[in-house]
């Protein structure tokens, strides 16, 4: 991974954000596709559609 990859995953954690919303956030980060239908929760979708835009615009609303 890079190092944009790597820095943003660690800041997520340290935030203490949702674990949901950090594993949406690499799964879009590299490109993988959505979890099935009863998997996905707000914070997934949320932290998955960050991932893809490589930002974490949504990442406040989900602290743990």
């Amino acid at each position: 991974m890079n190092q944009e990859y790597y820095d943003t995953v660690v800041k997520l954690e340290k935030d203490g954000t949702d674990p949901e919303y950090v594993q949406g956030w690499q799964g879009g980060y590299v490109c993988n596709p959505e979890r099935e239908e009863q998997r996905i929760n707000d914070a997934y979708t949320a932290g998955y559609e960050d991932g893809t835009a490589q930002n974490t615009d949504n990442a406040s609303k989900f602290k743990a």
